[in-house]
């Protein structure tokens, strides 16, 4: 029994078990992809019996289909990540990079504290005495690396 056979057989059927195939697939792997392709089995299930359609026709319609229910589904969900209003909102420390602030007391060592705003901040860079103006140049954890601010990048 060929292809066509098992085709002509199972009849239109055969576009309801692709579909339902397909959005089960779509259950068990990400991407939403097999959705629109499920949609598109389902209409060509759907639109056989109207139509009367041989094997080659169902093909192409469920090609034709296909390839519809694909851009529709991308143009109506666009893929990426949407640009947010408000990209720091917990990435605090990368908000503070390109900011001055004021040594309340020296880096010594490498080492010293900087007040921002209601919070004291561990600050590595240079040495500088209290008083000092500093740049947030870089974030590592909870440490910001500063520069003076009248030294060049």
């Amino acid at each position: 029994m060929g292809v066509t056979e098992i085709v002509a057989e199972i009849g239109t059927w055969i576009w309801f078990i692709l579909a339902g195939v397909l959005l089960i697939g779509e259950l068990a792997l990400p991407g939403a992809q097999f959705i629109w392709l499920g949609i598109a089995a389902l209409a060509t299930g759907l639109a056989v019996p109207l139509f009367e359609l041989g094997w080659q026709g169902q093909l192409v319609l469920y090609a034709v289909l296909a390839l519809v229910t694909l851009l529709l589904g991308r143009r109506m969900f666009p893929r990426g990540p949407k640009a947010s209003d408000r990209p720091f909102l917990n990435r605090r420390t990368e908000a503070l990079v390109g900011r001055v602030f004021v040594l309340g007391e020296p880096i010594a060592g490498g080492v010293g504290h900087v007040k921002v705003d209601d919070t004291v901040w561990r600050v590595t860079g240079e040495d500088s005495p209290a008083g000092a103006r500093v740049v947030v140049v870089g974030v590592d954890g909870a440490m910001l690396k500063v520069r003076p601010e009248d030294t060049a990048i």
